[in-house]
């Protein structure tokens, strides 16, 4: 009898201690504890938490390190040319809107080559340090800009011929003047690229 009556006090008191705790110090290992709660689908709440993000960093493999340096070189490319490709297009839109209207060759010639006069002053040396790989996406950029390629644009201000020597030069070096532009194809990550220097300048096309 002694015995079971020992047992049932320790019971009580140990259940009591949780209370006393917090009755003394405000704060009990068995109060509750606050945390976020989550509605689910159904319409039950349940408490919920959210761990903070882990990061794993761990070395490239040779596939995606390449990937990233062609990555890389294209982002460059975009932020050296972009400038250019925004100005060619700027002034080709001045130069049709001149054009409207105007029969005459003579003067059409007359329009088209002062506006060549202040790009060449403004641009061509800048535009002589260019690399190859600068230059294919440049035209893509002025493709994307105009919807125009390069050797169209050159045909239209300077003649078929003009346009076949540079195409025959292009090529030579590797390159093309008619670089056409897929946005959601092949260009996509420079479409990308693109999109961020514009968010980031708040340019808008």
């Amino acid at each position: 009898m002694y015995g079971r009556f020992v047992i049932s006090f320790f019971t009580v008191a140990l259940a009591y201690l949780p209370f006393q705790a917090h009755a003394q110090n405000g704060k009990g290992a068995n109060d509750t504890i606050r945390v976020d709660a989550c509605i689910e689908a159904n319409g039950d709440t349940i408490p919920c938490s959210f761990l903070p993000p882990l990061y794993l960093y761990t070395h490239l493999t040779p596939k995606w390190r390449k990937f990233h340096a062609e990555w890389t070189r294209l982002r460059n490319a975009v932020y050296v040319t972009y400038p250019y490709a925004k100005a060619a297009s700027s002034v080709m839109n001045e130069i049709n809107t001149k054009l409207v209207g105007v029969t005459d060759k003579k003067q059409r010639k007359a329009i088209i080559h002062s506006r060549e006069k202040q790009l060449k002053k403004e641009f061509a040396d800048k535009l002589t340090q260019l690399s190859v790989y600068q230059g294919k996406v440049l035209m893509k950029l002025i493709y994307r800009q105009t919807g125009n390629n390069c050797y169209e644009i050159i045909d239209e201000y300077k003649g078929s011929f003009t346009a076949a020597f540079y195409q025959t030069v292009a090529v030579i070096f590797g390159s093309s003047l008619k670089q056409d532009y897929d946005p959601v194809g092949k260009d996509r990550a420079m479409e990308g690229i693109v999109q961020d220097v514009e968010r980031m300048y708040g340019i808008r096309r």
